[in-house]
This record gives C-alpha cells, sequence and structure tokens, in this order.
C-alpha cells in the first residue's frame, strides 16, 4: 500500500476515535468541567508516552534541543487554544453552530498553507474542501440564529485548529515524532491545567469523588489512551507523508463519525439534511482523493463522448 494512502487511512482511523468518543467527553464534562478534563486527559496521555519514550526508544532523547523544544510548544498552543476558545464559545452559542463554525478548519487549511508555505492545492482538493462545507452546514446547522461572541471565540478555535494541521505536518518532517508528540501534549497538559485554576472550580474538579465516578474514569481513561496519546502520535507520523488540506478534509468526518454514534449509543435522529451533509462531507474528502490525472482523464472521455453523441 502506497504510504500517502495508508497515512490518509490511518488519519481517518483518528476521526472515527475522536467521533464515537465525543458522547463520552460530552457525558464527562457534565461531572468534570472542561479545562479540569482536558489537563488530566492530556497529562495522562503524556505520561503515557514518555513511558512508551523510555520503553521502547530512548535514544531520541539525544535529539532533543531546543528547536523541536519550541516546535512542540508552538503546535501545542494552537492546539490548547482550539480547545480553550471552543469552550468558551459553547457558553454563549449553541452546538450546532459551534459544530460548523469549527470545521471550517477544512476551508482555513488550505488558505493558510497558500499563505504561509507557499503550497497550494489541486483542484480535486478545492472541490472536496467546498463540498464537505456544504455538507458540514447541513449537518451541524440545525438552528440559524444570529452571530454573537460565541461565534467569535469558536472561529478563533477553527483558526487555530487550522494552523496546528499546519504546523504539525511542517515540523513532522524535521524532528521524531514521539518527542514532537510529547511535547506538544505536555503543553496543552500544563495551560490546560493552569487555566482550570484560573478559571474553573478546581477544589470540586479534582475531588475524587467526581475524578473517580464512573462516567468520568471511562472518559478520562478511553480518551487519554486513544483519542489523545494514540491520536497525536497518528497525526504527527503520518501527516508528513499527506497534504495538510487532504488532512482537513478527512478531520471534517469526525461530526459524520460523532452522528453516527449519537445514533446508535444516544438514540439521536437525523434530518434529512443531514444525511446529505454526511454524504457531501464524505464525498468531498473521497473527491479529493482521487488523482487529477484520472479526473482530467475522465473530463477528456466526456467531451469525446459529446462530440460523438
Amino acid at each position: 500500500m502506497k504510504k500517502p494512502l495508508f497515512a490518509d487511512l490511518s488519519l481517518l482511523l483518528v476521526t472515527i476515535i475522536w467521533g464515537t468518543t465525543f458522547v463520552l467527553v460530552q457525558n464527562a464534562i457534565d461531572f468534570l468541567e472542561p479545562f479540569s478534563f482536558n489537563g488530566i486527559r492530556f497529562l495522562a496521555a503524556a505520561i503515557i508516552l514518555i513511558l512508551c519514550l523510555f520503553l521502547f526508544d530512548k535514544e531520541q532523547l539525544k535529539k532533543l534541543d531546543r528547536k523541536l523544544l519550541l516546535s512542540g510548544v508552538f503546535i501545542g498552543f494552537w492546539l490548547f487554544l482550539g480547545y480553550a476558545t471552543q469552550t468558551i464559545g459553547l457558553l454563549y452559542t449553541t452546538s450546532s453552530k459551534a459544530g460548523f463554525i469549527t470545521g471550517l478548519s477544512v476551508v482555513l487549511v488550505p488558505l493558510f498553507s497558500m499563505m504561509l508555505l507557499k503550497q497550494y492545492p489541486t483542484r480535486n482538493a478545492v472541490f472536496g474542501v467546498l463540498t464537505a462545507t456544504i455538507g458540514l452546514f447541513l449537518l451541524t446547522m440545525t438552528d440559524v440564529i444570529a452571530l454573537n461572541k460565541g461565534d467569535g471565540f469558536v472561529f478563533i478555535c477553527a483558526i487555530s485548529f487550522a494552523l496546528q494541521i499546519i504546523y504539525t505536518g511542517k515540523f513532522s518532517n524535521k524532528f521524531p515524532t514521539l518527542l514532537l508528540t510529547i511535547i506538544q501534549i505536555t503543553t496543552v497538559a500544563f495551560l490546560s491545567i493552569v487555566s482550570s485554576f484560573l478559571f474553573e472550580d478546581w477544589r470540586k474538579s479534582f475531588n475524587p469523588e467526581i475524578l473517580f465516578r464512573q462516567e468520568v474514569l471511562i472518559a478520562l481513561i478511553i480518551t487519554s489512551l486513544f483519542a489523545t496519546a494514540l491520536a497525536f502520535l497518528i497525526q504527527t507520523n503520518f501527516q508528513k507523508y499527506t497534504s495538510a488540506t487532504r488532512v482537513a478534509l478527512i478531520f471534517a468526518m469526525e461530526p459524520v463519525f460523532a452522528a453516527i454514534t449519537g445514533f446508535y449509543w444516544a438514540q439521536e435522529r437525523l434530518s434529512y439534511s443531514a444525511l446529505i451533509g454526511c454524504f457531501l462531507i464524505f464525498a468531498g474528502m473521497i473527491f479529493a482523493e482521487l488523482p487529477t490525472q484520472k479526473i482530467a482523464f475522465l473530463k477528456r472521455s466526456k467531451s469525446i463522448e459529446d462530440e460523438v453523441s
């Protein structure tokens, strides 16, 4: 299997993990406040990866230098800012609007790639992005009301996630995967815990009675191991083999898998427009995967058929 295809399939697995754990996170933050939840989740993930580093690949420590440290912190900052502004935005806006605005990172990634890295998406990728964006709107925008300050915070979240994707692709080619992932995740953990002490009732959040509730404990274990440690390790390792635009399109599938999980686990019903939205997001991702040469051939064949007819 070619590396770009295997990379895209691996990143799709990450998206499935994020989508299917969405319900778990929602249930957990009913008891544990968001900054506290993310602080514990990312700290546990960092500890897991540090243990893996010392057990299986201690040689990577020799490559730890100032550039690697700053690059990991830089990526981690954008990831933290994305989670933080999304959390704040949800205090003032609806989850459906937040889902759509967050998903706009699929549009921002190719724009920022052109501006910051001089990387230009293919025609297929552009068409796929537009198709997926329409799909996101149909899937998430169940209520269309006036914009508010919460939407502004969530838009900052979309920008932050877009920059995290772009710079992960840039730095993953230069530094060891495991070390870069550990530094990124540790940065998010540190900033989340500090934010928890500043903005949340940390005495309540770190109460053992809350931490060891079944809903919270299961969510922390699963998200720490799979949705954080494994997911960001896969992203950092495989993004070097594909483009940032394709990564954004693959990650746009997260609300699709979240909707499917909600349907099976929480008996949530999908409207016809939401079903069409799921299909368009999937179609946009698939279209972007098709080789440009193949599309050009299909177009030439179609024009020949039209001339003959």
